[in-house]
């Protein structure tokens, strides 16, 4: 558990155009409040349905949004499960921290993360985490569903990068 930080201004969009208007800094009324409120409420509902259009099961999931950070809580079956929402909930344009209160069934070693840069492949994370380009698969497979792709990744972008048992 903790709180990660993602680059606010890249990924999947959520927000309506009002958020960035609402983050202009201008006085704040009761009604431009409540407007943010509920278009957090609906950005945060947004990314439940794309978590369960994912598969991605968490238990009791909740996710409050609040300016720019998202607060996750639920159960995830396992530690991969818990990683994979925490990435597509800050890989969502708008959110700049995921505050992480999941817990998980199942434990085991955690990930770590990366942050893509441009000109980054996934052979060149895999050749960085790994010392093997040719790993690159283990990276895709690990941000399934998310990764549809292995060469459609973007700056900015954070990716699992599994821990691989040494044989």
């Amino acid at each position: 558990m903790g709180v990660f930080s993602f680059i606010k201004d890249a990924g999947e969009k959520i927000f309506g155009r009002d958020k960035k208007e609402a983050e202009k800094p201008t006085e704040k009324t009761e009604n431009t409040r409540e407007k943010a409120e509920r278009e957090n409420a609906r950005a945060a509902s947004k990314l439940e349905t794309t978590l369960r259009d994912l598969k991605l099961q968490v238990e009791n999931l909740n996710i409050k949004i609040e300016d720019d950070i998202a607060t996750i809580t639920g159960k995830a079956e396992d530690q991969s499960t818990k990683e994979k929402v925490m990435l597509v909930v800050g890989n969502s344009e708008g959110i700049a921290k995921v505050d992480d209160r999941m817990t998980v069934d199942k434990t085991e070693p955690e990930a770590k993360f990366h942050t893509v840069e441009r000109g980054d492949t996934l052979s060149k994370i895999a050749k960085e985490h790994y010392g093997d380009a040719m790993k690159y698969p283990v990276i895709f497979e690990a941000n399934k569903p998310m990764l549809k792709d292995p060469d459609k990744i973007y700056p900015g972008q954070v990716l699992r990068v599994p821990h691989l048992e040494k044989k």
